[in-house]
C-alpha cells in the first residue's frame, strides 16, 4: 500500500495540477470501511478511490484513481492529520490547520466546525493521538501544547447561529489546552506511536533535539543531535521496553537510534525528506526515503549472501625463506617509493601548472580604490600581474586572490577559460586600503584550482609581498615619542637612501639617519640610525604602528646585506618587551567583546517583546468585535525603534572589534618578532610562535582570540616550557569558551616569557620537553618563579626579561635598554 500511495502521489503532482502539501490513507468515505486517499491541497482536501486491475499483458498491472468527493476550503492550508477522533468507530475524520491558526473539521463529506488556535502566530506540525483523543502541536512559542477534541468540541463560535454549515470566517471561543511542554526549539514532525512491547509516547524532532513524551506531556527521555535533522519515523524495536528511530539528516546520513543510543549509521545518495518502514513483497524493514526533487528510493539494511563458495586449496609446503626474501624486497620498494614520490612537487619543473604573481614597483597614477574608509584625500594602489602558465590541459581554471583586510582588491575571483599545454594566461588587479586601519601585514596569495583531463582537482598557488607605499607616505620625522624600541646589528648602520629610496628625498641629506612614516590612517612613525652605534631606534605614538616599519628594517636590511653576499648578518633585540602596553590592547579588544555579547542579548530581549506586541495586535485585528488597541501600536513603533538603535549600535561595535583585532595582531606580530630577536629562535620555533599567538583569521563569538591564544599558552607551559613532571600531569579543559577577563591571559604570558628567559625552548616533541624541564633551572639567573607567577599584574608595569649575557636589572625607560638610553642621538 505503501508503494502505491507513493506511486499513485508521483501521478497525482502530473494529474491534478496543483501543488500537494500532504497526502494521507485512511477510512475517509461514509458507509465503507475501505481505505482512501486524502490530498491536501492549498484551498481544497480532495479524498480519491484506488483500484488495481491485474495486468493481463507484459505491461503488468494497471491502476485507476477516481474522486469520491472535495471539499473547497476558505482559508489557506498547511498540513492535516486524521482518526477517529471522539472515539468513533469504523471510520476516520479529518482536521487541517490553516496557516492563520484554524483547525477545519471534516466529518467524511461533511464540514464539521472550526476553531481557532490560541496565541497563534505560525502554523506547527500537528498530529492526533487516538489513546488520549487530543492534537498536538508545536506553536511558534516552541512549545508543545495538546488540545483535547471534547474542548475543541464543545467550544463554540460566537455566530454559530447565523453560518451552520459554512466554514467560520471569525474567531472561536479561546479554547483551554490540556498541557504544555516548552522544548526551546522549533520542531520538524511530530509522531504518535503505540507498540505492543513499549508504552505509548510522542516523539517530536526539534532542530537540535529529538524528544520522547509520556501522553501527559513529561519528558520520558531526549537526544541532542550534532548535526540539522531533515525527518525521522519512530519504528517497533525488537527489544522489549525501547523504541527505535530512523533519523534522516542534511549530511545525506540516516542514522538508527533504540531510544537514546546510536545503533547505527547509513550513506543515503540524497537528502531525505521523508522516511518509512514499510514490508514489500515479503521482504521485512524496507527502508523508503523521498528527496526533495521527488527521487524514491527503497534500502534496506544488511548485506546479501554470498552464494560463492571458495574451492579448497591444495595444501603444500611452505618455503618461509622465499616468504622473507620476498617480503623484505617489497617493503625496500616501499620504502624507496615513500623517498621518492610527494604529494606537491619541490621543483617548479616538475609542476603540472605555475602561478606567479608580479606587483608593479609603482604605484597606479589614477587609483583603482572602490568604497575606500580611509578619509584621506587620496588612497593608493598598486597593479599585481598574476602569470598562470600550463604545461597539460587545465580545464575550468578558477582563480582566487587573497590579501588581508582592511586591504581589498578590485576583484578577487577569475573564471577563466579551459588552459591548453605550454598556454599562459595573465590577470590584472589592483590593491588598495579599504579600511580605516593600518593592516596587519602587507602579503597576497593567489590560488589556481582546476581540473586535469583525468577529472583530478588541483591546485597551485603563490604568495606576493606588497610595497608599504601602499599604506604609508613620507613625512616629517617626530622626536618625541610615547613607544620606542631598538634593534641591535652586527654591521655599521645603512644609510635610508640605499635601503628605503622610495620614501627618501635624494636632495635632502638630513634624511640619511632619520625617516618618518605616515599612514593612511593618520599617525606617525619615526625611524633612526645611530651615528655611533650599529643600532636603529623605531619610535610612535601607537604601539601597533611599530610592526610595519620593523618588519620593512629587518627583511631590507636582510635583502642589503644578501645581495653583498653578506652571510653572517644578524638582527638581536635586547631591551625589554613591551607587554603591558600590549596587554592594554587585549583589555580593549576584550571589552568590545563584551559589549558584543550585551548587545546581543538585548537585541534578543526586544526582538522577544516585539513578536510578543505582534502577536497582541494579531489578536487584536482577527476580533470580529474590535477592541481598542491600548497603545499597542505606539508599544510597537517604540519597539521597533529600539531593535533599530540596537542594531546600529552593535554594527558599529563590530567595526571596532575588527579594529581592535587588526591592532592586535599587528602588536602580537611585533611582540613574536621581539621574542624571536631576543632569544634567536629558529625558524621552527617562530613558527610555533606564531600559530600560538596568531591562531585565528578571525574571531568569532563562539570562539574568540583570547581563549584560543590562552588553550595554546597553557600547553606549551605545560609541555615543552613546564618545570616539572607534576606539571605535564595536568589535564587542560578540552572546551573552549569566553573567558569573565583577561587576567589568566595575562598571566600566562607573562609566564610564558619569563620561562623563555629562563632557557626554555619551543618544541612539539614530548621527549625533548621531559628532557627541557631537568635542564631548564640551570644555566642562567632566573627571575623568582613564586614571586613572578602569584603577583597580579601592575598597571604601568613594563615586563623586562635578562638575556643569557645579561644577568643584571636593566634600569632604564620604558621600551628602551641602558645602552639604548646612553646611545648618541642621530
Amino acid at each position: 500500500m505503501l508503494i502505491i500511495v507513493a506511486v499513485d502521489k508521483i501521478k497525482l503532482l502530473w494529474a491534478l495540477r496543483e501543488p500537494i502539501l500532504q497526502v494521507e490513507v485512511g477510512k475517509f468515505v461514509s458507509g465503507t470501511e475501505g481505505l482512501h486517499l486524502a490530498v491536501l491541497h492549498c484551498r481544497k482536501l480532495c479524498v480519491y478511490t484506488v483500484s488495481g486491475t491485474l495486468g493481463t499483458v507484459e505491461h503488468g498491472n494497471q491502476y485507476q484513481i477516481k474522486l469520491m468527493y472535495e471539499h473547497h476550503l476558505q482559508r489557506t492550508a498547511c498540513n492535516m492529520t486524521y482518526g477517529p477522533f471522539g472515539g468513533v468507530k469504523g471510520r476516520d475524520l479529518i482536521c487541517i490547520q490553516s496557516m492563520d491558526g484554524m483547525l477545519m473539521l471534516f466529518e467524511q463529506e461533511s464540514y464539521a466546525f472550526g476553531r481557532f488556535l490560541p496565541g497563534f502566530l505560525l502554523p506547527g506540525p500537528l498530529t492526533y493521538s487516538s489513546r488520549t483523543d487530543s492534537f498536538i502541536t508545536v506553536s511558534s512559542c516552541q512549545q508543545v501544547e495538546s488540545y483535547k477534541y471534547q474542548v475543541l468540541a464543545f467550544a463554540t463560535d460566537a455566530d454559530e447561529r447565523q453560518e451552520t454549515e459554512q466554514q467560520k470566517l471569525s474567531s472561536g471561543k479561546r479554547l483551554a489546552v490540556d498541557w504544555v511542554l516548552n522544548i526551546g526549539e522549533q520542531a520538524l514532525d511530530i509522531c504518535v506511536v503505540s507498540f505492543n512491547q513499549a508504552v505509548s509516547s510522542v516523539f517530536v524532532l526539534g532542530e537540535r533535539n529529538f524528544f520522547c513524551l509520556k501522553d501527559n506531556g513529561q519528558i520520558r527521555f531526549m537526544k541532542k543531535l550534532d548535526y540539522s535533522p531533515s525527518c525521522f519515523i519512530p519504528y517497533c524495536s525488537v527489544k522489549e521496553g525501547t523504541i527505535n528511530t530512523l533519523v534522516g539528516n542534511h549530511n545525506k546520513i540516516l542514522n538508527v537510534y533504540q531510544d537514546v543510543t546510536l545503533k547505527w549509521a547509513a550513506q543515503l545518495p540524497h537528502i531525505p525528506v521523508s522516511v518509512r518502514v514499510a514490508n514489500l513483497q515479503g521482504l521485512k524493514g524496507v527502508i523508503v526515503t523521498l528527496s526533495d526533487d521527488g527521487h524514491l528510493q527503497c534500502s534496506y539494511l544488511g548485506t546479501d549472501p554470498s552464494v560463492f563458495q571458495a574451492p579448497r586449496v591444495d595444501s603444500r609446503e611452505i618455503n618461509y625463506e622465499e616468504f622473507d626474501a620476498e617480503m623484505k624486497k617489497l617493503q625496500k620498494s616501499i620504502k624507496e617509493a615513500t623517498k621518492i614520490q610527494d604529494i606537491l612537487p619541490k621543483s617548479e619543473k616538475h609542476r603540472k601548472l605555475i602561478v606567479t604573481a608580479e606587483v608593479l614597483p609603482d604605484l597606479d597614477a589614477e587609483s583603482q580604490a572602490i568604497d575606500s574608509e580611509v578619509k584621506a584625500e587620496a588612497v593608493p594602489s598598486v597593479t599585481v600581474k598574476v602569470t598562470i602558465e600550463s604545461r597539460v590541459t587545465a580545464q575550468k581554471p578558477n582563480l582566487v586572490v587573497c590579501v588581508q583586510a582592511p586591504l581589498a582588491v578590485t576583484c578577487d575571483q577569475f573564471f577563466l577559460d579551459d588552459l591548453e599545454p605550454d598556454a599562459s594566461e595573465t590577470v590584472v588587479l589592483s590593491v588598495f586600503l579599504k579600511g580605516n586601519c593600518a593592516p596587519s601585514e602587507l602579503e597576497g596569495n593567489c590560488v589556481v584550482s582546476y581540473n586535469t583531463p583525468t577529472g583530478v582537482l588541483s591546485v597551485a598557488q603563490c604568495n606576493f609581498r606588497l610595497p608599504l607605499r601602499l599604506v604609508c607616505f613620507p613625512a616629517q620625522p617626530s622626536k618625541a615619542a610615547n613607544h620606542k624600541l631598538t634593534i641591535d646589528t652586527n654591521k655599521p648602520p645603512i644609510s635610508f637612501l640605499t635601503i628605503f629610496p622610495d620614501f627618501v628625498d635624494p636632495s635632502g641629506d638630513d634624511q640619511a639617519n632619520a625617516l618618518g612614516f605616515q599612514f593612511l590612517t593618520g599617525s606617525k612613525t619615526t625611524l633612526l640610525a645611530s651615528k655611533t652605534s650599529q643600532r636603529y631606534r623605531i619610535q610612535s605614538d601607537q604601539l601597533e604602528d611599530l610592526w610595519l616599519i620593523t618588519k620593512e628594517l629587518i627583511l631590507r636590511l636582510e635583502e642589503h646585506f644578501k645581495k653583498q653576499n653578506c652571510k653572517d648578518f644578524a638582527c638581536t633585540f635586547s631591551g625589554s618587551i613591551p607587554l603591558q602596553e600590549y596587554f592594554e590592547l587585549i583589555d580593549q579588544h576584550f571589552e568590545l567583546r563584551l559589549n558584543a555579547e550585551k548587545f546581543q542579548e538585548l537585541l534578543s530581549e526586544r526582538a522577544v517583546q516585539f513578536r510578543a506586541i505582534e502577536r497582541r495586535l494579531l489578536t487584536r485585528f482577527k476580533d470580529k468585535t474590535p477592541a481598542p488597541l491600548q497603545h499597542l501600536d505606539t508599544l510597537l513603533e517604540g519597539t521597533f525603534r529600539e531593535v533599530i538603535a540596537l542594531a546600529d549600535a552593535a554594527e558599529e561595535n563590530q567595526a571596532n572589534m575588527f579594529r581592535a583585532l587588526t591592532k592586535l595582531k599587528s602588536a602580537t606580530h611585533l611582540v613574536i618578532t621581539l621574542i624571536s630577536l631576543w632569544q634567536k629562535l629558529s625558524a621552527d620555533q617562530v613558527a610555533i610562535l606564531e600559530a600560538t599567538f596568531l591562531p585565528l583569521a578571525e574571531d568569532t563569538q563562539e570562539l574568540g582570540w583570547e581563549e584560543a591564544v590562552d588553550a595554546a599558552i597553557s600547553y606549551l607551559l605545560r609541555t615543552c616550557l613546564s618545570k616539572s613532571s607534576k606539571e605535564q600531569a595536568l589535564n587542560l579543559s578540552s572546551e573552549l569558551c569566553m573567558p569573565k577577563d583577561t587576567s589568566r591571559l595575562k598571566k600566562n604570558i607573562t609566564v610564558f616569557c619569563d620561562r623563555l628567559a629562563k632557557g626554555g625552548r619551543l618544541s612539539l616533541s614530548t621527549d625533548s620537553a621531559t628532557q627541557q624541564a631537568a635542564v631548564m633551572p640551570g644555566g642562567c639567573t632566573t627571575i623568582p618563579e613564586s614571586d613572578l607567577e602569584e603577583r597580579p599584574v601592575i598597571p604601568g608595569y613594563t615586563v623586562k626579561f635578562p638575556t643569557h649575557r645579561q644577568v643584571a636589572k636593566q634600569k632604564s625607560k620604558p621600551g628602551l635598554s641602558e645602552d639604548a638610553a646612553e646611545e648618541e642621538k642621530p
